[in-house]
C-alpha cells in the first residue's frame, strides 16, 4: 500500500503517487516521459513523443459525442527540485518521500512537485476513466516549463484539433486564469581574476559564512510577498564588510533555480581582522532580521569557527583535510585562491547595481505586479561570477526596458549578456464562451463565483495560443501552498472539488456536441 492509499480521488493520487516516485527535475524528464508512453501503449491511446520528451496522448470521444469540440488537458512534466540543508537526497536519482499531514499532502524535506505533477494525474485519472461521458481528450505534457518553457517552444502541436484548454498549472483553487506575465532567463558572467602569488599575502583567517532560515518562494507568485533574498543579504554584507575591514572573496553560492527566491547563500572568505568581521556580521544579522520579521523570516548568519578554517593564516593552498572539510560544506572548489581586490570589487559592484523584486506594479489591474525579477542563482566560479535571473512583465516593452537596463550593467562592468527562453505574455481576452462556461459550471457545482483573474508567473498558454490561432485557454488548478520550496504541500480536498470540477466540464462539453 501507496503513502496516499485511502485518499479520495483515488486514481488521481495513485497516480500522482506513481509519479512522486520517479525522479523528474527540469531537464531530466526521460523517465517521467517514458511512464506517460507505456501508460498510452497499456490503454490503446494514441500518443506522440518527441526529442525532447514532450508527450501528448489522445482519447477519441465517446460514442455521441464525436461532433463536440475537442478539448486540449495541459501541464508539464518536470519540477523544481529544492531540499532542506542537510537532507541526504539525490532528486536527480531517487522519488519524493511522501507524507500526509490533515489535509496536505507533502514531501519530506524537498519540493513535492505538486506544481505540475498534479495536472499529470488528473489528466492520468481522465485518460483511464471508461465511464466517463467526453469529447475528444488530447492531452499535451510537456517539458522543462520550470526553467524556461523549452517544452512549449519546441512543441509540435499538428497533432492537436481543439481549441479549447484547460491548463492544470495553477495552484488556487476557486479562480482561473485568464492572463500572464511573459519572461525569459537573463544570464550575466562576469569575468574575475584570482591571485597569482596567493602564499605572499599572510596573515589572514579563513572563514565560511552561511546565510540561512529563509522562506523563499516562487518568484512570480511570491514576488511581492517582501521575502527576502540570500543573495541580496550576502551582497549587502561583502559590501559593509569590504568598507570596514580587509577581506577577500574565495567561494559564493547562493540559490540554484531562477525561478525560486533563493532562500540560503555561502562564501568563503580570507579577512585580516577576523573580530572586527565577527562584530560586523553579528551587527548587520540583527539589523537585518529586525528589517524582514514582519515578512515571517527568521534570518541566520553562521560563522563556521573550526580548527581547520580559524587556523589557516595565509592564502597558500590549503590542506587535504581542508579541501574537505569545506566540500562537506558545500565548496568542493574552496582551495581555490582569492579573488583579487579588483576583481571582488567588482562583484561586489555587480551584485549592488542589479535591480531585484517587484519594478512595477500594475497600473490597469490593483494588486497585480507588472514587471519583476528574481535573481535566483549566484554562483563564484573559477574565473568568472555567473548569475541567473528571472525576468518577467505583462507590458512587453517594460521587459525590454528591464532586460536592456540589465544589459547596460552588465556591458559596462565587462560582463557577458544573453537571455534564454524568453516566452510571450499571454494576454487577457474580454470576450470567452468557454470561461463564460467555466463560471457557469463553478455556480452549479459550488454555490460560489468563480474569480477571473491574471497572474505574474509565466504559464504555457501564451506559447500554446501563438501556435494554434483561436485558442480559447483557462488556467486552473488545487491549492498549493508554497510551491518551489521544501514546505510545499497540496491540499487533499481542494485536489477532490477541483477534479470533481474538471469532470464536470468535460462532461458539459461531451453534452454540447450531440
Amino acid at each position: 500500500m501507496g503513502v496516499l492509499t485511502g485518499l479520495e480521488p483515488s486514481s488521481v493520487f495513485q497516480f500522482f503517487e506513481e509519479i512522486a516516485a520517479i525522479p523528474h527535475p527540469s531537464y531530466h524528464e526521460k523517465q517521467i516521459s517514458d511512464y506517460l508512453v507505456d501508460f498510452a501503449k497499456k490503454r490503446g491511446l494514441e500518443w506522440y513523443q518527441d526529442a525532447l520528451y514532450n508527450v501528448i496522448i489522445i482519447k477519441e470521444a465517446t460514442p455521441g459525442s464525436e461532433n463536440a469540440e475537442p478539448i486540449i488537458l495541459q501541464g508539464h512534466m518536470d519540477m523544481v527540485a529544492e531540499k532542506n540543508p542537510g537532507c541526504p537526497k539525490d532528486m536527480f536519482t531517487e522519488g519524493l518521500d511522501l507524507g500526509v499531514d490533515g489535509d496536505y499532502v507533502y514531501a519530506k524535506d524537498t519540493t513535492l512537485g505538486g506544481d505540475d505533477g498534479i495536472a499529470v494525474a488528473y489528466a492520468l485519472a481522465i485518460l483511464d476513466d471508461d465511464t466517463l461521458k467526453h469529447p475528444r481528450i488530447e492531452f499535451v505534457c510537456t517539458v522543462s516549463e520550470e526553467v524556461g518553457m523549452d517544452g512549449a517552444h519546441a512543441l509540435d502541436v499538428s497533432p492537436l484539433k481543439g481549441h479549447l484548454l484547460l491548463n492544470l498549472d495553477s495552484e488556487s483553487e476557486g479562480s482561473v486564469l485568464a492572463g500572464c506575465a511573459g519572461g525569459g532567463g537573463v544570464h550575466i558572467d562576469l569575468p574575475v581574476e584570482r591571485e597569482a602569488d596567493a602564499s605572499a599575502l599572510g596573515g589572514y583567517e579563513r572563514v565560511l559564512l552561511t546565510i540561512g532560515g529563509l522562506c523563499g518562494g516562487h518568484s512570480g507568485t511570491e514576488i511581492d510577498k517582501g521575502h527576502a533574498s540570500s543573495t541580496m543579504i550576502m551582497a549587502r554584507i561583502l559590501r559593509e564588510a569590504a568598507a570596514t575591514t580587509d577581506v577577500r572573496l574565495v567561494s559564493l553560492e547562493s540559490g540554484s533555480k531562477d525561478n525560486a527566491i533563493p532562500r540560503e547563500a555561502k562564501a568563503v572568505l580570507y579577512v585580516r581582522d577576523y573580530v572586527i568581521f565577527e562584530q560586523l556580521v553579528n551587527s548587520l544579522e540583527a539589523e537585518i532580521r529586525e528589517e524582514y520579521i514582519s515578512a515571517g523570516e527568521n534570518v541566520t548568519f553562521e560563522l563556521t569557527d573550526t580548527g581547520c578554517i580559524r587556523d589557516a593564516r595565509s592564502f597558500a593552498p590549503i590542506s587535504a583535510e581542508d579541501v574537505a572539510t569545506l566540500a562537506e560544506a558545500g565548496f568542493p572548489a574552496a582551495d581555490q585562491a582569492p579573488l583579487t581586490k579588483e576583481s571582488m570589487s567588482a562583484v561586489i559592484t555587480m551584485l549592488t547595481a542589479l535591480p531585484n523584486g517587484v519594478i512595477r506594479m500594475s497600473m490597469d489591474i490593483p494588486g497585480l505586479v507588472e514587471t519583476s525579477l528574481n535573481l535566483g542563482i549566484c554562483s563564484l566560479k573559477k574565473d568568472k561570477l555567473h548569475l541567473v535571473l528571472s525576468v518577467r512583465s505583462s507590458v512587453g516593452t517594460a521587459f525590454t526596458d528591464l532586460t536592456g537596463r540589465l544589459h547596460w550593467i552588465a556591458e559596462h562592468l565587462g560582463a557577458d549578456f544573453s537571455i534564454t527562453g524568453a516566452y510571450p505574455a499571454w494576454e487577457f481576452v474580454r470576450t470567452s464562451a468557454f470561461r463564460d462556461r467555466l463560471v457557469e459550471i463553478y455556480r452549479e457545482l459550488f454555490g460560489k463565483e468563480l474569480k477571473v483573474a491574471t497572474i505574474h508567473a509565466g504559464v504555457e498558454c501564451g506559447l500554446l495560443a501563438d501556435k494554434i490561432p483561436g485558442l480559447d485557454a483557462v488556467s486552473m488548478g488545487p491549492e498549493i501552498l508554497d510551491i518551489h520550496t521544501p514546505r510545499e504541500r497540496l491540499s487533499i480536498s481542494s485536489t477532490a472539488r477541483m477534479y470533481t470540477y474538471i469532470r464536470r466540464i468535460i462532461e458539459d462539453a461531451a453534452e454540447a456536441g450531440k
